[in-house]
Formats: C-alpha cells, structure tokens, sequence
C-alpha cells in the first residue's frame, strides 16, 4: 500500500474520514515493515507489521464507512467512490466524496408524558444539549442527548431506566437544508411513570482469598443499614463502610454507586472490585437493597527490582527488595519495607586497584500508609476524588566514597495526600525532621584544605539537623499512561529551617566554629527549593506519541545557612533526564575537571571527589521523545521505540572564585548547556515497561566554543580511541571521555 487520498471533502473533517479506511487497507509503518520481513525469513511471522494487500472488499467497506461518517456530520446527502490506482506493485486508493448541502437543525420538540421527567429533563437539558436550531445537523449530537438522558435519570433515582425508551423522530422532507427532530421518551410499558427507587439496607461480603464463600465468618451488624459479613477474617467494617457512598434512604445514584467501586478499588486489597448489585423489595416501596462482593487480595507480598550499569569501564548495580502487607490492623492499612544496595566497581585502567569498589549506598526505610486522614480534628472525609492518605515514613541511608567520605541520614516524615479533582492531586508534609552526618577521610580533609576546597569539606563533612514542610501539587498524573493531548504539571515546595530559627533565637541558643545557630547542639539548615515538571503530551494516532518536557528547579539557603546541604542540591544524569552522562557528572555550568590540575595530586583530588562535585543550586532540563510502536507483539508483549533528545545542566547560585563559569547567568546559558540524542526500545508487558536507552553525547559544555560539539567534531572516535580522547584522557585522568551511555531500567523516562 503506497498511500490514502480522500477529496471533495471539507478541511474540519478531512483527517477525521481518513481514519475509516480499514487498518489492514492503511500505509505500513516502514521501520515496522522491514521488521516483518527480517523475523519472517526466520519463521517468526507475528514481529513488526506484516504488508497491508488491497482487498476490494475492505476497500469497499472503507467507501461505505466514509460515506456513513459524512452523512452523519450533516451531509445527509453525501456519496462516496472509490478508485485503485496501482504503480510497481504498490496501490493508491482513492477516495471521491460529494457532500452535497450541509443540513441543519430546524427546530427540536420533545414529548414526554411522565411530568417529573419532563421536568428534570427541561430543568438540566441546557447544562449539556448539543442540539440547537440553526446548527449542523449531527447524529452525534443526537447519541450524545441520549447518553447524557439516561446518566441524568440514572443519577435521580431511575433505576430502572432504559436507553431504549428515548427515540428520535428525525424528519428531512421539509426543505433541502432543515431538518426537524423530535424526542420521546416512552413511559415503561403498562405503566404511567418512571419508578423512582431509593437505597434500602447493603450487605457487604468479603471472601476468602480464593474469592469462595466456606468456613466460617465474622459476621456484624454496624448499623440500621450495614451488614458485614467476612469470610477472611481480615477487615473491620468502617474502613468499607466509610467508602460506600449511597446510605439508606438516598435516592439511587450511578455516580455514587461508581464512585463506591472506584473507591474501594483504591484501597489496593481487593481484586476486580464490581459494582454494587441491588435487589428490588418485594413490598412494592421502591427500595434497593445494596450488595457489596469483594475478594481479598494475597496481604502479603515480596518484590525485587534491579538495574545494571556499564560504562566506559565502569561496572555496577543496583538491587532493592519491597516488601508489603497491604492491610495492617485489618485497615487496609498498607506498611511497606524497602531496602536498597547500590555499588559501582571502577574497572578503569587508571584504576589502581581493578574491581575496586569506588562507591556504595545501603538505604532502609519503612513507612506505614493509612487510607484516611488522620488529623487532631474531625475533617470530612475527602474521598469524592480519590481515597486520601496519611504516611508515616522513616528513612535511613549509608554511603561510602571510597578514600573520601562516609555520610549518613536519617529522615521522619508525616505526609497527606488528597484529590481536588479526578486529576489535580495535593501532597502536604506538613513534618519532615532530617539529620544528615559527614565523615571525611582525614588524609582526603587534607588534601582539599591544601588545595583550598574549603566548601567541599563543609558541604559533605558537616552533621547538619533541619526541620521543614513540603508541598506538592499534581495534574493530569491519571492520564500519563494513556494516548492523549494533555498537559501534565508536577510542582514541589520545601521550606526547612524556620521553625527552628525562630526556637534558636527566642532561647539564644550556641553556634558552631562557622557563626551558624544551633538547636539541641545541632547545626540547622534554613532554605527554600522549589520545583517544576511541565510535559506536553501529544497522540500523534497508531500508537506515537510526542512528549515535551521542562524540568526546571532553584534552591536557596538563607538565613542560617550559606549553601544548601548535600542532600537538597540538585544534579543532572542518568536514565530519566540528560541521558548521555552518568548521574552526577554533568555541570556545574561549564565545569571541567581538569581544572583541578594535572599532576598526581589533582588525579587524587578527581578520583576522590567523583559523583560529589558536580551539583548546583539552579537545574533546568529539557526533553524531547518521539514515540512509536514497533511490534504489537514482541514475544508476547508490545515493543515501542523511542528517539530522544535531552538538553540541560546545574548551575551554582553564586560565582565560584576558583572555578568560573560554573554560577547562573544569561549570557552562560547557552554555553553551559549540555544535549544528547539518542534512541530506545520499551518492552510493554502492561504491569510494568522494561526500557533500554543508547544515548550520545551531542554538546558537551565543559568544553568552549565549537569544540562543545564533540560528536560532530570528533564522530571517528565513537566507538575507538583516538587524539581528542587522549588528550581528554591526559587532562582529566583518571576520567575517561566516553560519547555512548547504555541505561536500562524499569518504567518510561518520564
């Protein structure tokens, strides 16, 4: 198939008609095409995109598809033809279309013999009617009334109510271009009303964990409506109960019986959460008894995850273990125990000792999530958009640099989380205690008081106590796995510090060698770091996807604080922004390495201070990803590819007198900024997206002018050695220059 046509049809719904052309009738995807011949010739027929062959059926069938799609967007009189144009092998189609006059609403009636009906139909058609004299003609239109009759009756206490009692009498005969409707909407048959039904009594049932009904139950009575009986033996009846959102004597309520499934669904304990059912009683009252069957999910679970990193020489992993149990206290409370070891081996040839460990991180932390608000004051439960939540969080972290440092922290932490919308999300922490502690190598603490790197002593060396709250706000976090235009926003504030300056002056408390106050005998950091994750989502259909991506951030230290602390500085690298440098080896601004010198001191001081002296205070990053499907079926899962560009870096906040054109300016923007290219590949097994990223170094800024450009400049070394990494290898040893980063993880980039 070499391409589609459609003509004579007007631009508003040129691109839309396109889309009816049968899938197996469309254009190949040519990378897509090429991947079915290479596995086909090896029996693998069911990898890439087998090539679409003209069938005159289903081009008759996209003809009549188009002509329907015309008719009925108002060109009631619309005809289609079809044409097969074939040229070496490959086949145009052809699609004419005579639109003929556009048709318009005339005027609209409705004939509605239940009053109460007619009258919450007359009450809210305004709020959502489509239909309007004067305007096109659409039979969308006229789906769209029928939709939004039968949610409003469904959402008033219409139980019973039916699509099929509203028809549409739609009348063209009057004039060329008018057309005339009218709506009925048909009592039930035998009757001369719509019932009206109201909430009666709900009985919840939980079963045991292979979802069978044996054994016995905890069987209670809650109140004048709740009966809760549980054959697992696992739950307490408010934590459901406070989530079933139809009570006794409310009218029956779609929304309310949806929300009810959605919510309890949340809770993350049960498995395939259906909608309530409802049995009629028998007294002719017009009540619904509710029933409620649920099937617990396995309370217990373990999780490992793991990642591999190789480059330039340097091996290393990352292992982490999470384990769950997913309904604490009966409560569907969940307590979660993560634990993290990452290490990477330096396997370098200016290594002096090969496979030695250059640096490792043991994290451990606990949190126990509760799925309500927990507050000293009666708030209303805020669940209409999502069930809210209250972690209680600890954390405590061990890293070790090899001849360098050691530091610990320890973080405590109270959060909630709530939902405005279905898709604007809140995260306060209104209490996040962290202690962090620093301890130097004494011959390393030497060396950089030599060489007069006093803040890097103070930065990683120094035992710091904070006390902060933090805020964050999310939109549109729901649709990021779907195929849509939206806009996603991630803002973060963190304000620590002040709560503790205002104790330390009010009781004149001591400070350290450095001027700084102290509370408890501790040194506090005082600061203010804000955050923002902006994405632009473009469906560019058939499975591509465009996605724009600003991530910009500031910290500021203040009052007791001259620079931030380690842990609140940011740095750029890695397999979720700039993808061609390792996590912490970019920036800041157009630092360069070999600034520390070039004789064996200065290959200590950069062996030493690897992965810890290139943050900022300021991060702007910025990405571009295109992507596509490959295969539908990849050895049983969808395999999406990806072509990606990444640009960005640090800055410091201020001007370093040692190392220049490292701080933020605007005329130092453009020369400190770092891009990458690169392509990947996503293997989709739908629970989670194993990922393999190949990205290259395009402009490197610690470099100056046009050498920035190194793959350009230097393109025969890519993959060899060659002057320019020599030369980088002499300068900046024991670092070598390497233009390709491999990351594979889990999950999409962003």
């Amino acid at each position: 198939m070499r391409k589609n046509t459609i003509v004579g049809v007007d631009k508003e719904f040129a691109e839309a008609a396109l889309n009816y052309v049968d899938k197996e009738q469309q254009r190949n995807n040519g990378f897509n095409l090429q991947l079915y011949y290479l596995f086909s010739n090896n029996g693998k027929k069911d990898i890439g995109e087998a090539p679409n062959i003209v069938d005159t059926s289903l081009v008759e069938f996209s003809r009549d598809q188009i002509q329907k799609f015309l008719r009925n967007k108002g060109y009631v009189k619309a005809t289609v033809t079809d044409t097969i144009k074939v040229k070496n092998k490959r086949a145009e189609l052809i699609f004419a279309a005579v639109e003929g006059p556009m048709f318009r609403f005339r005027d609209f009636r409705d004939s509605i013999p239940d009053s109460k009906v007619q009258g919450l139909y007359h009450t809210y058609r305004p709020q959502f009617s489509h239909i309007r004299p004067g305007g096109r003609y659409d039979t969308d239109s006229l789906a769209f009334e029928r939709d939004e009759i039968y949610q409003l009756m469904k959402r008033n206490g219409y139980y019973d109510f039916f699509r099929q009692y509203i028809t549409f009498d739609v009348d063209t005969g009057l004039n060329k271009k008018l057309v005339s409707v009218k709506m009925t909407i048909d009592n039930p048959p035998g009757k001369s009303s719509h019932p009206v039904y109201r909430i009666n009594n709900t009985t919840i049932t939980i079963s045991n964990s292979s979802g069978r009904d044996l054994g016995k139950t905890d069987t209670l009575k809650v109140d004048s409506q709740f009966k809760f009986v549980d054959y697992s033996h696992k739950f307490h009846p408010w934590i459901l109960t406070i989530y079933d959102y139809q009570r006794k004597g409310d009218l029956y309520n779609i929304d309310r019986q949806n929300l009810t499934t959605s919510r309890l669904a949340q809770l993350n304990v049960f498995r395939n959460v259906p909608n309530p059912s409802f049995e009629k009683l028998s007294d002719s009252t017009n009540k619904l008894d509710q029933k409620i069957d649920l099937v617990p999910l396995k309370q217990m679970s373990d999780r490992v995850e793991g990642e591999f990193l190789f480059n330039g020489g340097r091996t290393g992993f990352n292992i982490g273990n999470t384990f769950t149990d997913r309904n604490l206290f009966k409560s569907a409370t969940i307590f979660q125990l993560k634990t993290n070891y990452s290490v990477l081996f330096d396997n370098g040839r200016n290594s002096t000792t090969i496979g030695a460990i250059e640096n490792q991180e043991f994290k451990i932390g606990a949190s126990v999530t509760y799925p309500q608000i927990l507050f000293p004051f009666n708030l209303p439960i805020l669940g209409k958009y999502g069930v809210p939540h209250t972690t209680f969080s600890s954390n405590y972290s061990l890293f070790f640099q090899k001849a360098l440092v050691q530091r610990e922290s320890f973080i405590n932490a109270i959060s909630y989380d709530f939902s405005e919308t279905a898709d604007k999300v809140h995260t306060v922490t209104p209490l996040d205690i962290e202690y962090s502690k620093g301890i130097i190598d004494p011959h390393a603490r030497a060396q950089l008081l030599n060489a007069g790197y006093n803040s890097y002593v103070t930065l990683i060396g120094r035992t710091i106590f904070t006390s902060g709250s933090q805020y964050t706000y999310q939109l549109n976090a729901s649709k990021l796995s779907s195929y849509r235009d939206f806009i996603y926003f991630r803002g973060s504030l963190d304000v620590g510090g002040n709560t503790l300056s205002l104790l330390s002056k009010a009781f004149n408390t001591a400070r350290d060698t450095l001027g700084a106050r102290t509370f408890l005998g501790y040194t506090f950091a005082q600061y203010a770091k804000g955050e923002a994750d902006v994405r632009f989502y473009k469906d560019l259909g058939n499975g591509q996807q465009f996605i724009l991506r600003l991530n910009p951030g500031i910290g500021v230290p203040y009052g007791n604080s001259n620079q931030l602390i380690f842990e609140k500085n940011f740095y750029v690298g890695g397999a979720n922004d700039i993808r061609a440098w390792l996590p912490r080896t970019l920036g800041p601004g157009q630092f360069n390495r070999a600034e520390y010198g070039v004789d064996s001191n200065a290959q200590v001081l950069r062996r030493n201070l690897k992965y810890l002296d290139q943050f900022g205070e300021i991060k702007f990053v910025m990405n571009a990803e295109y992507r596509y499907r490959i295969a539908n079926n990849f050895f049983g899962a969808p395999l999406l590819g990806a072509f990606f560009a990444d640009a960005g870096n640090v800055w410091r906040l201020h001007q370093q007198a040692q190392f220049p054109n490292e701080e933020f300016r605007l005329n130092n923007i453009w020369p400190s900024t770092a891009i990458a290219i690169g392509t990947g590949f996503r293997f989709d097994l739908s629970f989670f997206v194993f990922r393999l990223d190949a990205a290259l170094k395009f402009k490197d800024p610690e470099f100056n002018g046009s050498d920035q450009w190194v793959l350009i400049n230097h393109f025969n070394e890519l993959f060899g050695s060659g002057p320019f990494k020599r030369a980088y290898n002499a300068t900046n040893g024991p670092d070598t220059f390497n233009f390709l980063q491999l990351n594979f993880g889990v999950g999409m980039p962003f």
